[in-house]
C-alpha cells in the first residue's frame, strides 16, 4: 500500500518540485540579451470584438508609442457594435470581418494575416484592444523580433489594491505565471510561452503559424508549433504590456477561457515535448514539458488537497508507512515558500499580506469553475471579458 500512495503522490510531488525551482529561478530579472532598437517595419495587429467602449482610448496611446516604420492594423471581428468606426476615427487602419460561425482571435489573426500579405512588414506585434505599451517596450520588442526569435513581453494585469481580495488574488497569480514563473523558463528551459497580447513574431512564421490559429488559447499553440521547429520564443525583459483587472465575474469569464484552453493544449502537447527531451536527452526539453503539465495554481492546490486526504486515509485505513504524505506535504511547504518570496520581490503591489492569506478562499472561488470544465470542457470559442 506503500507503494500504491507513492505512485499515486509521485507526479504532484515532481510538479511540486519543479514549480518551487521555478519560481526560485525567476525571481530575479532576466539577462539582457542585448536586444535594443531597429528600424525594421512593424504592423501591429489588434483583433477587437465588440470593443467600441474601449478602443479610441488604446489606439490614442498606441499611436504615441509608435515608432517611424510602425503601422496599426485593427481586426473588427463579428462585431455588433461601432468598434470599426471608432477605430477609423481614432486613426487605425481597419478590417471587418463578417464570419459568425468561425469566431474567436485566432481566426481575426489569419484574417489579418492575409491582409498583411499584400504589404508585408517585417514583424507582427499583436495587442489586445484593452492593453496599452509604452514607446521604449514596444521598440525593444520589435527589435527583438526583428532578430529573428518570436518574442513576448511581459504581461501584467495593472495593480489595484481597492478591487475585491478575489480580484487582488488573480492578479497575483496572473503575475505569478507571465512574469515569475515565465523568467524561470527562460532561465532554465530558454524559451517562454507566448501569452497572446505583447507577443511579437517575424512575419514569415507568424505567416506560417496559422494552422495554430484555430485553439481557443492561439497564443500558447502558436508558441508551441513554432517551438517544436526550433523557433524557441524568449522573454523581452525590456517590454512590458499592462491590461486592467476586470471585476469578479470577468476574470471568472477570460480564466475559464484561458485556462480550459490552457489545460486542454497542455494535455495534448506537455507530454510529447517531455518525451521528445527524454529520448534526446535534452534535458531543457524535459523542463519546458514540466511547466506545460504544471496545472493553474489554484487548480493544482486543490489537486493536492484532494491527494493528499486520500493518501492519508490509506495510510490510516491500511497501516501503510507515512513518508509519502511527509514528503509531498515537504515539497508543498518549499512551494508555498517560493510563492511568499514572489510575493516579496514582486508581489506586494498586487496583494496586501493580509490579502494573500486568502488563498484557500481563491481556491473556492475557482471551483465552480473547475467542476464545469469537467462537465462541459473547455470553451470552443472567443469569450470577451466584460471591461
Amino acid at each position: 500500500m506503500t507503494l500504491l500512495i507513492t505512485i499515486l503522490l509521485a507526479p504532484l510531488a515532481l510538479l511540486a518540485a519543479f514549480f518551487a525551482l521555478e519560481v526560485a529561478a525567476g525571481l530575479f530579472g532576466a539577462r539582457d540579451e542585448g536586444v535594443r532598437t531597429s528600424e525594421a517595419s512593424a504592423a501591429i495587429v489588434i483583433p477587437a470584438h465588440d470593443e467600441a467602449a474601449v478602443i479610441g482610448e488604446t489606439l490614442g496611446k498606441l499611436r504615441e508609442a509608435l515608432g517611424p516604420e510602425m503601422r496599426i492594423l485593427v481586426v473588427a471581428d463579428n462585431c455588433a457594435d461601432s468598434t470599426a468606426l471608432k477605430a477609423r476615427e481614432a486613426g487605425a487602419e481597419v478590417i471587418e470581418r463578417r464570419e459568425p460561425g468561425r469566431r474567436g482571435k485566432g481566426h481575426a489573426l489569419s484574417f489579418a494575416t492575409r491582409h498583411l500579405e499584400a504589404a508585408p512588414p517585417e514583424v507582427v506585434v499583436v495587442l489586445d484592444a484593452d492593453c496599452a505599451i509604452d514607446r521604449d517596450s514596444l521598440a525593444v520588442l520589435v527589435a527583438s523580433a526583428a532578430s529573428g526569435r518570436p518574442s513576448q513581453s511581459i504581461n501584467l494585469l495593472r495593480p489595484d489594491r481597492v478591487a475585491s481580495p478575489l480580484v487582488q488574488l488573480s492578479s497575483f497569480a496572473f503575475m505569478l505565471k507571465n512574469l515569475v514563473r515565465q523568467r524561470g523558463l527562460q532561465r532554465l528551459a530558454g524559451r517562454v510561452h507566448l501569452t497572446g497580447t505583447g507577443m511579437a513574431l517575424p512575419f514569415a512564421l507568424f505567416r506560417v503559424s496559422a494552422d495554430a490559429r484555430s485553439s481557443i488559447v492561439e497564443d500558447l499553440a502558436i508558441g508551441l508549433e513554432l517551438a517544436e521547429k526550433g523557433h524557441w520564443p524568449r522573454l523581452v525583459a525590456g517590454a512590458t504590456v499592462w491590461s486592467g483587472a476586470a471585476g469578479e465575474a470577468g476574470t471568472l469569464v477570460q480564466r475559464r477561457r484561458w485556462e480550459g484552453g490552457f489545460l486542454a493544449t497542455a494535455a495534448r502537447h506537455g507530454p510529447r515535448v517531455m518525451l521528445r527531451g527524454l529520448t534526446r536527452g535534452d534535458i531543457r526539453g524535459v523542463l519546458a514539458g514540466l511547466d506545460l503539465l504544471l496545472p493553474p495554481l489554484a487548480l493544482f492546490a486543490l489537486l493536492n488537497a484532494a491527494a493528499l486526504v486520500l493518501a492519508s486515509v490509506l495510510t490510516v485505513v491500511f497501516g501503510a508507512g507515512w513518508w509519502p504524505v511527509a514528503t509531498q506535504l515537504s515539497l508543498l511547504a518549499v512551494a508555498a515558500l517560493a510563492v511568499f518570496a514572489a510575493w516579496l520581490r514582486e508581489g506586494r503591489r498586487f496583494v496586501s499580506l493580509a490579502v494573500l492569506a486568502r488563498i484557500p478562499l481563491y481556491m473556492l472561488w475557482k471551483l465552480p469553475l473547475y467542476l464545469g470544465l469537467a462537465r462541459r470542457g473547455s470553451p470552443s470559442e472567443w469569450l470577451r471579458t466584460g471591461r
